[in-house]
């Protein structure tokens, strides 16, 4: 099972936490996180990233079901 991860661009306040905390999978572009693929194989330092986002900009799904992975509701 894969993931999609998604960064809303008008919440995300470019604070580098998800950058920091999973560098394969985040960027920082023009001040605002990107993921660096919209799908990807689970790994745990994506959840934590979206845990960790201050603003929750970033939802990480489970492909085909669309269960939220992250954050935590």
């Amino acid at each position: 099972m894969s993931w999609l991860v998604e960064v809303d661009g008008r919440t995300c306040i470019g604070s580098g936490i998800c950058a920091g905390a999973a560098p394969d999978h985040f960027a920082l572009v023009d001040g605002e996180s990107r993921p660096v693929r919209a799908e990807t194989e689970p790994d745990d330092r994506v959840l934590d990233a979206a845990e960790s986002c201050p603003v929750e900009a970033i939802t990480v799904r489970a492909k085909g079901t669309g269960e939220l992975l992250a954050p935590a509701e």
